[in-house]
């Protein structure tokens, strides 16, 4: 494939639909053309490819942690939350019964997901459908091998796509086509089958990057599929009840090896998140993302109201103070964090508490701020909103906080400063008791520049696969057989990178266990959607209590129900158990 092909067709086809919208022209009618006729150019071709990848960046990168695949893998953990602030985001009780596990066929956003991974599968066996049968891969001057590459990266974003069903879902539809009659679920075991043909087939049929660094432009390699089918050997328990770590390590070892393209760990992380970031030696996948052309996740759902000022941007868009971590600390200021010194009377948890689960020597949990030339530090809003490099300030809403007050991000969600009118409920702590300034915000996608230096804004892509990821699969398979030693040591080669001298709480062999293990996946991944795959893997995600949330005690919520939506669309398709 060419170098920047199908970067500009996902990012021209959103750019072609917003064109569209925005000019107002008279018809003009073509005579019919028959696909054979339509696909007599490599960008014609390209452009029936990309349309399947426009639906996987939308489904991956529509506000980040609350797009369509990751948000049931956020906001259902001890991770993120939306919590209620007043009478902002509370909307029916909504995001509550996410985080609380209400779960039905009805709740918000499994249909989303639904639709994200079903809509995604559509487009990706009609694309490669009409490229099979109508081009002719001889006539358009395409090199040798081109015809694979294609109908092999469509293959395998159809694994991702029923990867993410599988995980959310358990057993699905399963199609190699869009021709052909509705189907009903098929079992877990056909659909994890399913899933590992297509991989293993595609895999060594796909491009290999060769050049570390070279850019990324959303399109697949070798690598992207063999860290899937790690992903789908790793928690081969949950979906199908047999243990399969020892071929996940093999694949991890390969990939960190170099036996599917060559990749290398970052050693400043910033370089993963940032304006350059197409260019980092540690991203797999990614999804592209342009200043003005195609824009991807700058935060609106998290940031606060006021955080222009802050920014010394006043270009960015509508800020809606929504999402924020999970709370480390309890109305009172006292620690939630299991083996606290300060631990709160309402009791402590080995889950949450991410905030406070960051090293405070981490160069991480420093206050995000730009610095200029497309530099930047911090993942983190928290405490007193004043920009540690320009001095200016971050000022109140006028909710709870007033405009002329600076604004103070607390690690705690509850009702703390006194309001006129609300006095009964002064002290209430829990998801519905949010304040303005309730919440650290995750900011670790698109930092936001001066508008002096606007072009960089929009520019990082958003991560999917990482090299990291393998390290750390690799170092649980490794804790799983019982040599904690090696993986102590692939995990600290992951953690150096955080701490400007020799790390404060090295990963050890003695103190590497499954909660360790959960802490040090937060702590790497926060925000990037695979907390309520952990948590399963682990048998955490019913059985375990933290902040405002206890134990379900309910094994069949460690998959969703079945949308209604979704069963009215297709009246063979039978619910979950327990629903």
């Amino acid at each position: 494939m060419k170098k920047y092909t199908l970067y500009i067709i996902v990012i021209a086809l959103m750019a072609i639909a917003a064109t569209y919208q925005a000019c107002s022209v008279e018809p003009e009618y073509y005579s019919q053309s028959t696909p054979e006729l339509f696909f007599d150019t490599q960008s014609k071709i390209y452009q029936r490819m990309g349309r399947a990848f426009t639906h996987w960046a939308w489904a991956m990168a529509d506000q980040q942690s609350s797009s369509n695949l990751l948000v049931l893998q956020e906001f259902t953990t001890d991770e993120m939350l939306t919590p209620a602030r007043y009478n902002d985001w509370y909307d029916g009780g909504m995001y509550l019964r996410l985080y609380h596990h209400n779960f039905t066929p009805t709740t918000p956003y499994l249909s989303d997901a639904w639709r994200a991974f079903s809509m995604g599968l559509a487009q990706t066996w009609s694309a490669k459908d009409d490229i099979d049968e109508y081009v002719d891969f001889n006539a358009p001057g395409f090199e040798p091998g081109s015809r694979d590459a294609i109908l092999m990266q469509l293959q395998t974003l159809a694994a991702f796509f029923y990867l993410h069903g599988l995980d959310l879902f358990g057993g699905v539809p399963l199609y190699t086509s869009n021709k052909g009659e509705a189907l009903p679920r098929s079992s877990d075991e056909e659909t994890f089958a399913f899933v590992e043909n297509l991989l293993k087939e595609a895999l060594p049929k796909l491009p290999k990057k060769t050049q570390l660094g070279a850019q990324e432009t959303g399109s697949i390699n070798q690598a992207t599929a063999a860290l899937l089918l790690a992903r789908l050997y790793f928690n081969a328990e949950p979906y199908i009840r047999q243990n399969k770590f020892a071929e996940c390590a093999a694949l991890c070892e390969g990939i960190i090896g170099g036996n599917y393209g060559s990749y290398a760990l970052e050693p400043d992380w910033t370089n993963v998140f940032g304006f350059g970031n197409d260019r980092s030696t540690e991203i797999i996948w990614s999804v592209p993302s342009h200043n003005t052309q195609s824009e991807r996740s700058v935060g609106v759902h998290t940031y606060h109201y006021g955080m222009r000022e802050y920014w010394d941007n006043g270009e960015i868009g509508n800020l809606n103070n929504g999402y924020c971590l999970v709370p480390s600390l309890d109305v009172e200021g006292k620690s939630y964090m299991d083996g606290s010194s300060n631990p709160s009377a309402k009791g402590t948890f080995r889950l949450g508490s991410p905030f406070a689960k960051f090293h405070e020597k981490d160069v991480r949990k420093q206050l995000r701020a730009y610095e200029g030339g497309g530099k930047w530090r911090g993942m983190f809003y928290a405490g007193k909103m004043v920009n540690p490099v320009t001095g200016s300030v971050c000022h109140g809403g006028n909710r709870q906080v007033k405009p002329t007050d600076t604004l103070v991000i607390v690690d705690q969600i509850a009702r703390i400063i006194p309001q006129e009118g609300a006095e009964a409920d002064h002290g209430k702590e829990g998801a519905r008791w949010a304040e303005e300034n309730s919440g650290v915000r995750l900011a670790k996608f698109s930092p936001i520049p001066w508008a002096s230096e606007k072009t960089f804004k929009g520019n990082p892509d958003i991560p999917v696969l990482r090299l990291a990821e393998a390290y750390y699969t690799l170092a649980e398979c490794k804790l799983r057989a019982g040599d904690k030693t090696e993986a102590a040591e692939l995990i600290n080669k992951v953690r150096s990178r955080y701490f400007t001298s020799a790390d404060p709480d090295p990963v050890t062999a003695s103190n590497l266990d499954e909660w360790r293990m959960l802490d040090e996946w937060m702590r790497e991944f926060i925000g990037e959607g695979r907390r309520r795959t952990d948590l399963v893997r682990w048998n955490k995600f019913t059985t375990e209590a933290w902040w405002d949330k206890p134990a379900d005690n309910k094994p069949h919520y460690n998959r969703y129900p079945i949308p209604e939506d979704a069963m009215n669309g297709n009246n063979l398709i039978e619910q979950n158990p327990g629903y």
